[in-house]
């Protein structure tokens, strides 16, 4: 395992590559996914605590609704009137009593809070009064509750707007505090004919909060302020909650989420606020108590990591040996090769790079074997050649010694042309054994040249003049390709002056061009056609037999910018029956020393 994994093998190299782009796109989505899970638990959390307070909220709504009816109920219908019972001393009375009682009972029983009401007391201020309630009654407690010193306050408010406070409770028999709802039996402060108070239980509001506990802290306040109910609410935590709790009673908004430091930690709060009854419903919640989703989260997370981890592990290595086994095919075939086997393998060729370059192989080891086979053809045909190589090197030095002789003989015999003609056919054949592509200098180019027109001009009886204009002196030391000359020189004798059949000249102008050394042939005989113009140098066809160096006008080109470049060469201008020009253009340089 370890040399599959720290080999230096390409398979072990692409193993890592592909882990290690696995562990990154693992490590990528592990820290995406605990960033969204993260997000989406804070979220629920929020919105889970917003509905919380809100279902909370909304009984308190319903309780208050119907407390409140149960009171216009008791004031709007005209059916209780006290003076008819009085102190309930007369038997109609007393029944007239019982009547007002079961009907108050009969309110009360129709809410699903009943058991809440403390008390719902009608009464007058001459002794009359019925009531029922939870708790048991007094003839004392009409009197507690007009002495109570918060009757007045609460008949001032409208039902339409009536705001729950928090007071002691006015009943003997009732300790602790309650929420009053009070109102004139007439509607009328002036002439109220009596009143009813309904006093509503705190317990209400504690029961709703144990009912729907999500183990939260949660307060129940009234529009000043005043503590209804809490839940799981530590006695250090009043005084902030306070504070809190005032700051957003004052913010007037009705609802709201905040994200706030509470008690030293980071923590949610949810309020909302019943505008007519102004009870507000005030939760809180710490971001450590989401400690164990988060923890959740990150154990899978860790899981989902380690089995990216593991899956792409095994996917490397199942990728990879996809990969090699091509690969492994194409060493083995190239091994083959290097042993000196050329057989073409079809099993390393297809359509991928891989098999792509198993064609090139295969097509490189046919290649290969064709040149090798040609070699060897070539190196068999260079041993003949060789050979007669050696047989041919008899006869240039038996002419030499043959023509040699015959220039001795020649002189005895005072014959000075047949002496000039071989002295320049000697000169021509010695030259031309030492070859064509070595260079020389200038003037030794013009000697040559001047052996060759001395035999031609034997030829053609003095068919043309030779003329030659060199610019400067030390151009004469400049190097040109041996047998530059010569070739244009007998092209412009055979196609430009013989087919005129007159006398013509050929003028050769040599001079400095910036770094470059240039040399114009030029002759005056019949031109060149305008359509063969473009076709002269590119012409590869062999130099007739008759010509003396067998090497024509494109090859002189061609031997030129193999030489030096392309930017060099022949360039040829002529005008048919008139002229042809052909210029020569080679860099300027001169033998070292």
């Amino acid at each position: 395992m370890r040399e599959l994994v720290w080999g230096k093998t390409l398979r072990s190299r692409l193993i890592r590559y592909n882990f290690f782009i696995i562990c990154v796109i693992a490590i990528f989505v592990s820290v995406c996914s605990y960033i969204t899970a993260s997000r989406k638990t804070l979220e629920v959390a929020k919105n889970s605590l917003q509905h919380h307070v809100e279902s909370i909220s909304y009984r308190y709504h319903l309780a208050y609704e119907e407390m409140i009816n149960i009171v216009l109920n008791c004031t709007e219908r005209k059916t209780f009137n006290l003076g008819e019972i009085g102190r309930g001393l007369t038997p109609g009375a007393r029944k007239k009593g019982l009547d007002y009682a079961e009907l108050i009972k009969d309110y009360c029983a129709i809410t699903e809070y009943g058991d809440y009401i403390v008390k719902l007391s009608v009464f007058d201020d001459q002794g009359g009064m019925v009531q029922t309630g939870s708790s048991f009654g007094s003839t004392d407690d009409a009197r507690g509750i007009l002495e109570g010193g918060w009757l007045d306050r609460e008949l001032d408010k409208t039902m339409d707007s009536y705001e729950l406070d928090l007071v002691e409770s006015p009943f003997f028999q009732h300790e602790g505090q309650v929420l009053p709802i009070a109102r004139t039996l007439t509607g009328s402060r002036t002439n109220p004919g009596g009143w009813v108070v309904l006093c509503l239980s705190t317990d209400l509001f504690q029961d709703v909060l144990r009912d729907t506990t999500g183990g939260q802290e949660a307060v129940v306040v009234t529009n000043s302020g005043k503590r209804i109910a809490s839940l799981y609410e530590p006695e250090d935590h009043r005084a902030e909650n306070d504070r809190v709790i005032r700051k957003l009673q004052q913010s007037g908004q009705d609802k709201g989420l905040l994200e706030m430091r509470l008690h030293g930690k980071n923590s949610l709060v949810a309020f909302e606020k019943y505008e007519r009854s102004g009870i507000m419903v005030y939760e809180t919640i710490t971001l450590d108590s989401l400690k164990n989703d988060r923890i959740m989260i990150i154990q899978t997370v860790i899981i989902m990591f380690a089995a990216c981890l593991i899956f792409g592990f095994i996917l490397s290595v199942l990728i990879t040996n996809q990969i090699k086994k091509p690969i492994d095919r194409l060493v083995r075939h190239i091994g083959d090769v290097a042993a000196g086997d050329f057989t073409r393998d079809p099993d390393i060729e297809g359509e991928d790079e891989i098999g792509t370059v198993g064609k090139v192989v295969n097509d490189m080891s046919e290649q290969i074997d064709t040149l090798m086979a040609e070699r060897l053809e070539v190196e068999k045909e260079k041993g003949d050649l060789e050979l007669k190589m050696l047989q041919a090197q008899i006869n240039p030095h038996f002419l030499y010694n043959t023509l040699d002789s015959i220039r001795w003989i020649a002189v005895i015999q005072k014959s000075s042309g047949i002496v000039k003609m071989v002295t320049a056919l000697s000169g021509l054949l010695k030259n031309m054994a030492k070859g064509f592509n070595e260079k020389v200098t200038f003037r030794k180019e013009l000697d040559f040249l001047n052996d060759y027109v001395t035999i031609e001009k034997v030829k053609y009886v003095e068919l043309f003049d030779l003329v030659v204009q060199v610019d400067e002196p030390e151009l004469y030391g400049a190097l040109v390709i041996k047998l530059t000359l010569q070739p244009l020189v007998e092209n412009a004798i055979f196609n430009g002056i013989e087919p005129g059949g007159k006398h013509g000249t050929i003028l050769i102008h040599a001079y400095r061009d910036g770094e470059d050394f240039v040399i114009r042939v030029r002759d005056d005989g019949v031109g060149i056609p305008r359509e063969k113009m473009a076709s002269i140098l590119n012409n590869t066809e062999k130099v007739k037999g008759s010509s003396m160096s067998g090497i024509g006008l494109p090859n002189v080109d061609r031997r030129i910018k193999l030489n030096y470049g392309d930017e060099y060469g022949l360039t040829i201008e002529s005008e048919e029956g008139s002229f042809t020009e052909i210029t020569i253009r080679m860099p300027l340089e001169f033998a070292a020393g």
